[in-house]
């Protein structure tokens, strides 16, 4: 009788007075279900969460200044055999995992189901995501002789559905044994005011908590823990939906060992100043991510002495790790961003409300919101042709159509 008292207390202090009177119209197992997960919220950061969306953005006086980056194209034959040898001692070793962010559905591409379940219609037959990352990682461990581990991070939304589709294909011939899954944390949505949402199962709405939940939730999987362990010294963390994303690039790999740094990333030229992509640059001495709705047209069209564009590096989701990087950041909280979305939910007489406008907040973290955290990154130039196939809108850029061309022609030169 305590918790439930303890629980109502709790929603007081929180202004979450609907949720009482919900609370009042359930019983047995679902009382018990939505009694523990009200124990489980963090209300003090929900708090922080709500007011910061009632709060104006400002814009601080920034030094902004471009990062450096090696072309792995310019790169000359005696630097591309020291970054291999030193990469491929370290996957020989056996000192290299692979995480891939799988949370998402497939919905903007008219897909139902985990986005890895789609099928890319390639060489008539197609092949799905998840096959196409499998075969990947296969090449490199026959090429390199170890079975690199492989962690998938899918959302509580779509966990079970792709660990059956994955045992359904045999896992696409990768040793089952190396696979291992694990969710990303969540966090519930709020309406305008500050409110809770509730679903019609009777609980709180929750959604993931974007792709820079993945660190913490590595920490609080076992998944980091498993990995020191299993004695790994570098992670890769890319996503599930890049066609061409090379997960172990010896040389990226190698890159960051000479440089002694504790972070690299991949990068691939704009293809003009207002693509709509994230772009690396150093703010105040650390490097980041800029979004493209945050860089103003005068830096984003600014050129350097070759006529290249100055602010030109986009972020591709291709991201290495040493593991102590990892560590040290799945103990931060990351800077989180409001996403004003649609979401239905019941009303505290038990209707389900549909809504036809935007209504609640979603909050989510980036996972290049964590390279500030370090002095420095190392970052190597890729080409589009070669390392970036994104399969993200139903039709015209980054659709199945453009990722299916980049794909068969890359594998047509190969």
């Amino acid at each position: 009788m305590d918790k439930v008292q303890d629980t109502i207390d709790l929603l007081k202090v929180y202004n979450q007075d609907h949720i009482i009177k919900l609370l009042e119209k359930v019983d047995g197992e679902k009382k018990q279900a939505l009694i523990e997960q009200i124990s489980s919220i963090d209300f003090h950061q929900l708090k922080e969460l709500y007011d910061n969306t009632k709060k104006e953005i400002e814009i601080k006086e920034n030094k902004i200044e471009p990062l450096p980056y090696l072309d792995k194209e310019k790169l000359s034959e005696e630097q591309k055999e020291e970054f291999q040898r030193l990469g491929e001692e370290v996957i020989e070793k056996g000192e290299y995992a692979v995480v891939t962010m799988a949370g998402g559905q497939g919905t903007r591409l008219g897909h139902s189901g985990p986005k890895g379940t789609f099928k890319l219609d390639v060489y008539g037959k197609g092949k799905y995501l998840f096959e196409i990352l499998a075969e990947n990682l296969k090449e490199a461990n026959q090429k390199y002789g170890k079975v690199i581990p492989w962690y998938i991070m899918t959302s509580k939304e779509n966990n079970d559905e792709t660990i059956e589709f994955m045992e359904k294909h045999n896992y696409f011939g990768y040793d089952k044994d190396s696979v291992r899954f694990f969710a990303q944390s969540e966090l519930p949505l709020l309406d305008v005011n500050g409110k809770l949402l509730i679903g019609k199962d009777m609980r709180i709405k929750e959604a993931s908590d974007g792709n820079g939940g993945t660190y913490s939730s590595l920490r609080a999987s076992g998944c980091l823990a498993e990995m020191k362990e299993k004695g790994i010294k570098w992670v890769f963390i890319g996503g599930v939906d890049n066609a061409l994303l090379k997960m172990a690039d010896t040389i990226l790999l190698g890159m960051a060992i000479q440089k002694k740094v504790q972070i690299a990333s991949k990068s691939i030229v704009k293809a003009n100043p207002h693509e709509r992509v994230g772009v690396f640059a150093k703010m105040n001495g650390h490097p980041k991510v800029i979004e493209y709705s945050e860089m103003p047209d005068k830096m984003a069209e600014e050129v350097d002495s070759d006529g290249e564009l100055k602010y030109g590096e986009a972020h591709i989701m291709c991201n290495l790790y040493t593991i102590e990087a990892i560590e040290k950041i799945s103990k931060e909280t990351l800077i989180y961003h409001s996403a004003f979305k649609k979401n239905s939910y019941i009303d505290e007489n038990g209707k389900e409300v549909i809504p036809t406008e935007p209504n609640s907040y979603k909050f989510e973290s980036f996972i290049f919101d964590a390279f500030e955290l370090f002095d420095d990154i190392a970052i190597l130039r890729g080409k589009r042709e070669d390392d970036f196939a994104p399969v993200k809108n139903r039709d015209g850029v980054d659709s199945p159509k453009t990722a299916k061309e980049l794909y068969e022609k890359f594998w047509n030169r190969n």
